[in-house]
């Protein structure tokens, strides 16, 4: 692609959808324009449905007529579900595709005004999207459908709790940005304290033997370490049941990542993830995806991927960024970019936690579109895996 073609590559962006135990289930591929072109031109320049697997796929349909046999040609059946306005659920020409689509084994979501047991039942939708931002509907409206139905725009945990007792089952939104700490995980903030001694221990080349004094103090954290490690994410042939085996395996650097994305890993084992585990992993992995396709050294994307996960501890542990810097001993770089998002650093943290990045961000960063879509393809490949190893 020459550099004319990529800089009009379009700008596609991907919003996680988790259930009520914060597992990923789908995402919602966003496009600005109501044109299909750009999506194809996103779906031909990788393979997204690899990459996302085992996700669906969620597609907005601002204009579904548009969707024809050149766009289906792009699109894996059994993992797409269309997100189809309910507007458009009276139009003649549109049932007939929702009827084909249905039989080639797509899934439909009704969404916005209107959207109910008839309308659904005319576009053949099994299901309906919610935006929490307007008027909810009733309980009438979705006990008729087999579900799951899709809530999105949740900005909070009420609107979270409002939702899931509504009968809604597929979360999306940021939501998980305000989360509330809770004030009774003393064993939470313990286990975090201990991996940012960890983290400490590492910093300083610390031995082996080192290491493991914390982690033993500490089974939940010394579990988490273990399974990760025994995980098919390493394929190690044989069972590791040692500490210092374990970090022997790893190896250092690969060590210190992790124990970055175990700071947000729920201690208690209640059946849930926490919420920002998969996004730190996301914006680790772009931030470092980015500093690699940029030219940064190995040490650079250290830092880069640091940067990312680091990005939410103000969040996770409800305290200021200021309060938190001080008790690290963190590099120069990596602090500007956390505090006032200044510096390459600071650029590629800004790009990684928009949503859509505006195109004149990526222009500054010399980044352009398709390498942007690219690395945030391998960013949510790695999140995924992560959030089902941790």
């Amino acid at each position: 692609m020459s550099a004319s073609e990529s800089n009009l590559f379009p700008l596609v962006g991907l919003q996680a959808v988790a259930n009520a135990h914060n597992e990923w289930v789908a995402v919602t591929l966003h496009v600005p324009q109501a044109s299909t072109a750009p999506l194809l031109a996103a779906l031909a320049a990788a393979d997204a449905y690899a990459f996302l697997a085992p996700l669906d796929c969620i597609i907005p349909l601002a204009d579904p007529h548009g969707v024809d046999e050149a766009v289906l040609a792009q699109l894996a059946p059994q993992r797409t579900i269309f997100r189809l306005p309910a507007v458009f659920a009276g139009d003649k020409q549109i049932q007939k595709k929702c009827q084909q689509w249905r039989d080639a084994g797509y899934r439909i979501l009704l969404d916005g005004a209107g959207a109910g047991p008839v309308a659904a039942a005319q576009a053949e939708a099994r299901a309906l999207a919610i935006d929490a931002g307007g008027e909810l509907p009733g309980l009438h409206q979705l006990l008729p459908l087999p579900g799951p139905h899709l809530a999105y725009n949740i900005v909070n945990a009420q609107q979270f709790a409002a939702l899931q007792e509504l009968g809604v089952s597929w979360f999306a939104g940021d939501y998980a940005l305000h989360h509330a700490r809770q004030q009774s995980e003393p064993e939470d903030a313990t286990s975090r304290r201990r991996v940012l001694a960890l983290l400490g221990l590492l910093a300083r080349d610390a031995d082996a033997h080192e290491l493991e004094v914390p982690l033993k103090q500490d089974p939940s954290l010394s579990y988490h370490l273990l399974k990760l490690v025994n995980s098919a994410a390493f394929g190690f042939t044989a069972p590791i049941t040692g500490f210092s085996q374990a970090i022997t395996l790893l190896g250092r650097r690969q060590l210190q990542r992790w124990l970055q994305l175990l700071l947000y890993a729920r201690q208690q084992d209640d059946g849930k993830i926490h919420a920002l585990l998969p996004l730190a992993a996301v914006r680790a992995a772009q931030m470092e995806a980015l500093c690699q396709l940029r030219g940064g050294d190995r040490d650079a994307q250290d830092l880069a991927f640091m940067t990312g996960v680091f990005s939410l501890l103000d969040v996770l542990l409800g305290m200021p960024m200021e309060e938190i810097i001080a008790t690290l001993n963190l590099a120069p770089e990596v602090s500007a970019a956390l505090l006032e998002r200044n510096g390459e650093l600071g650029a590629l943290l800004a790009l990684v936690e928009s949503s859509a990045p505006p195109p004149d961000g990526l222009r500054r960063a010399g980044i352009d579109g398709e390498t942007y879509w690219r690395s945030l393809l391998q960013a949510y490949q790695w999140a995924i895996q992560v959030s089902r190893n941790l």
